[in-house]
């Protein structure tokens, strides 16, 4: 037999074999990664248009000090009070992708501890809803030594959630995301990255030994790509969290002042289909 042939039969075989199942598997991931491919840029580069900044005690768009400012086209956060710029649309099925890097500058009451911020998902409800800060959402972390965190900022009820798989042991009170895992479900509190340090301390400049995020002042790449309730959670290019359900679904997107100097040069989301 040729060898053309006997490829052939090999390729009829397979098919037998697997059948529909295999088929439709192979169909669904390439209808998912060829989904809308048309690309929001969330920042513009020159200014904030499609943003509404939210300060504690201070309430929408009146932000006296300069909080978030462009400057060389780049978002500066400088950390000096709490609170977020916040998407006046809300999003779902989506690609997102921000890329930041930690400034040098701290503030009281985190001035000697680690640099810390965040990009809040599905954010619904009321602004501050959450400690007067923040809407209510499910963040990506970003804090030194735990970017990729999973966090339920949530009002305690099954509204917002997030199941994950975690290994068996806890990490200082917190879930440990493990592909493969055992599902567990939260309603507040954090699943950690899977490489967060077990010796991890809230102290500037805190480094862990699987530390994917980049020293202080190299660009970091975050990717969330929130689909169908499922969150999946990239650092550099590396999986390192996954929600497989997460409640709400859609929402705005904030991200926030925490007492760290922040600079975001590009924020951009690419719709994906159902």
């Amino acid at each position: 037999m040729t060898r053309r042939f006997i490829i052939s039969l090999c390729i009829i075989a397979s098919l037998t074999i697997f059948g529909d199942t295999a088929f439709a598997k192979s169909t669904e991931v390439v209808t998912t990664k060829h989904a809308d491919q048309s690309k929001i840029k969330l920042f513009n580069g020159k200014n904030l248009d499609g943003w509404y900044t939210f300060l504690k005690g201070r309430g929408r768009d009146n932000d006296p000090n300069g909080v978030f400012t462009v400057q060389k086209g780049q978002i500066r956060i400088s950390g000096e009070e709490y609170g977020c710029i916040t998407t006046n649309n809300e999003y779902e099925n989506y690609k997102l992708v921000v890329e930041f890097k930690w400034g040098e500058i701290t503030f009281a009451p985190r001035a000697e501890k680690a640099k810390d911020s965040g990009i809040l998902l599905h954010s619904i409800g009321e602004d501050g809803g959450y400690s007067g800060t923040w809407m209510h959402s499910i963040e990506c972390q970003l804090i030194e030594g735990g970017t990729g965190d999973v966090i339920v900022v949530g009002n305690g009820t099954s509204e917002f959630s997030a199941t994950s798989p975690v290994a068996p042991e806890k990490q200082n009170g917190s879930y440990i995301y493990k592909p493969g895992g055992d599902l567990v479900t939260i309603y507040g509190g954090r699943i950690n990255w899977y490489g967060r340090d077990p010796n991890w301390e809230d102290v500037k400049g805190f480094r862990g030994a699987q530390d994917v995020e980049k020293k202080v002042g190299k660009w970091n790449r975050v990717e969330c790509i929130a689909q169908d309730g499922e969150i999946l959670i990239y650092l550099n290019n590396k999986l390192v969290n996954h929600v497989v359900e997460a409640q709400p679904q859609k929402g705005r997107i904030q991200i926030q002042s925490e007492g760290a100097e922040l600079f975001v040069r590009r924020v951009e989301l690419t719709p994906l289909s159902k």
